[in-house]
């Protein structure tokens, strides 16, 4: 774009943004001439997709802000108006709005609720800053047509973003996704879109309340309740309501990492709000080296995830997701579940087996709980980046709250007979084969490099891994007989698996890697771990090397 059409196109976003802050910015880049700067800002729109937006704050349609926010929520008032409402009648939709503690979270909400209200749709939001499964609790229990939570999760503090459930109370699919998507690029100039200064709900505590109430379901009744926890909310919102929980449920309170309890969008003791991240979680080893709980749960900022880490040996440390899933899952066949397990394909096949040998049915879907959440008769889910749903019927999301109790209680149960968490892993390992994950994930600045080793994968497929051949090799953005299309390669190895995709929330390429080693007994553990660490560390040396990263 030339320069004079950039700086016009600057100045008429800047005569329509209702932000003083991003007011400021823009035109301080203006009169500097600051034109790299307004490139950035104006090199394309953020893109809405399935995960909704997310991006930098900022101002400019590169950017999340108060004008790409109104955009967004007037295609969605638009794409709701147009499908109509559930009850088929009149009644205007009710369309539940929650938020996090970012930055400008509580201005995104608001100016969707404005928008909401001026389309003619009715609005409630949240009373203040709550954990995502809250808000996707509340679609279902008051009955709305939609919900938005304004979030970034675990990005970096300089992020925002906007996700989008329907009256399912699950994440949009396509073709929803396209269709708000063309409705919101329709919006020609904010002085098209009425925002009145009033007119919705401020929901209070009951809805909260209900949230708790329902967590009652999570739990047996006789369970025991003595496991001790170290808890983290990583700086945000997931604090309160799981100490409720945890009251409510009758366990010991848990024990705070203080530095990290109350929100603070500058996330400032961690470099990534997420447990997953190099040293997110060290304040939460020295609390537990401290006070010596049986357990350390950790929250990312909306809570929708929950991390967990365990004594071993002399110190702490973290448990995969995988390994988090593989324990809840058998927990919930030992307790007699009833219904479908359900992972996506970057998750560990142990999950398979699991439910395989209890006789349960088993599926696999795309990464995302925007899928998992839509499998018919789900009685459990999970991701393995640190998401789990264990109450379909009144969380479609994963939920950090629930999947916390729940795994609370399980380590309570292995303590009443003196065991612990990693008995059980070392009891799965014995019975099903030890399943050993890892992930090789690369962070770019430049985008053009995930495309780049996606297309070199395509173009020369490795024929063989540590060693292993490859057996099968499926490129899924042709999709599969029980997989529609995205953008992602699996391959199939002698006792490995590896999956290539790149994020859909953050620029990175994940490659997702998993072998298999038999196990007669639990002496023979020792050796199949050694073994599957080497065989992984090969795979990852191999695979970087055949994408070129």
């Amino acid at each position: 774009m030339q320069d004079d059409a950039l700086i016009a196109q600057a100045q008429a976003w800047l005569a329509e943004d209702p932000d003083p802050d991003t007011r400021e910015e823009l035109a301080r880049l203006i009169d500097t001439g600051d034109h790299t700067g307004i490139a950035a800002r104006f090199s394309g729109t953020l893109q809405f997709g399935t995960a909704g937006l997310r991006g930098e704050l900022g101002a400019g349609p590169m950017r999340m802000n108060r004008s790409v926010v109104i955009r967004a929520a007037a295609g969605l008032a638009a794409y709701l108006k147009k499908h109509g409402t559930p009850h088929g009648d009149d009644t205007a939709g009710l369309v539940v709005i929650g938020y996090d503690a970012r930055h400008k979270s509580r201005d995104f909400a608001e100016d969707t609720a404005a928008v909401m209200t001026g389309a003619g749709l009715r609005a409630a939001v949240l009373n203040r800053p709550l954990p995502t499964p809250v808000l996707a609790f509340a679609i279902r229990h008051l009955g709305a047509v939609a919900g938005v939570e304004v979030t970034a999760s675990h990005n970096p503090p300089r992020d925002n973003g906007y996700k989008v459930y329907l009256g399912d109370g699950s994440q949009i699919v396509p073709p929803a996704d396209a269709e708000i998507a063309a409705e919101i690029e329709a919006v020609a100039s904010l002085t098209t879109v009425p925002r009145p200064t009033e007119g919705w709900e401020t929901l209070d505590d009951t809805v909260l309340d209900a949230y708790l109430a329902r967590t009652d379901a999570v739990l047996s009744e006789d369970s025991p309740r003595t496991a001790r926890t170290v808890y983290t909310a990583m700086h945000g919102v997931g604090k309160d309501v799981l100490l409720a929980a945890f009251e409510r449920a009758g366990f010991p309170r848990p024990v705070l990492v203080t530095e990290q309890a109350d929100p603070d969008p500058e996330f400032p003791t961690v470099a990534f709000p997420n447990p997953e991240e190099p040293g997110a979680m060290d304040l939460a080893f020295a609390k537990a080296r401290e006070a010596d709980p049986d357990l350390v749960i950790a929250n990312d900022p909306d809570a929708d995830r929950c991390a967990a880490a365990v004594r071993d040996g002399a110190d702490w440390r973290m448990l995969r997701g995988d390994e988090v899933g593989a324990l809840l899952a058998a927990h919930l066949v030992r307790r007699g579940a009833t219904g479908t397990f359900a992972e996506s394909i970057v998750s560990s096949s142990l999950l398979g087996r699991i439910a395989g040998k209890a006789g349960l049915p088993y599926e696999e879907t795309l990464t995302g709980f925007k899928w998992i959440a839509r499998v018919e008769g789900l009685r459990y889910g999970y991701e393995e980046a640190l998401g789990y749903c264990v109450d379909p019927d009144g969380v479609r999301d994963k939920d950090g709250i629930t999947a916390a109790l729940l795994l609370t209680e399980l380590a309570s149960g292995l303590k009443a007979e003196g065991r612990t968490l990693l008995d059980l892993l070392d009891d799965l390992a014995v019975e099903h084969g030890l399943h050993a994950t890892d992930q090789l994930s690369v962070r770019v600045q430049d985008l053009g490099l995930i495309a780049s080793a996606m297309r070199r994968l395509r173009d020369r497929p490795p024929t063989e891994l540590a060693g292993l051949r490859v057996t099968g090799a499926e490129d899924l953005s042709r999709g599969t007989r029980t997989l529609p299309p995205t953008d992602g390669l699996r391959y199939t190895l002698d006792g490995a698996r590896v999956v290539v995709r790149p994020s859909g929330t953050e620029p990175k390429l994940k490659c997702y890697l998993e072998v298999v080693v038999p196990v007669a007994t639990r002496t023979g553990l020792p050796e199949a771990r050694a073994k599957a660490t080497a065989l992984l560390a090969r795979i990852k040396q191999d695979l970087s090397e055949a994408a070129g990263i």
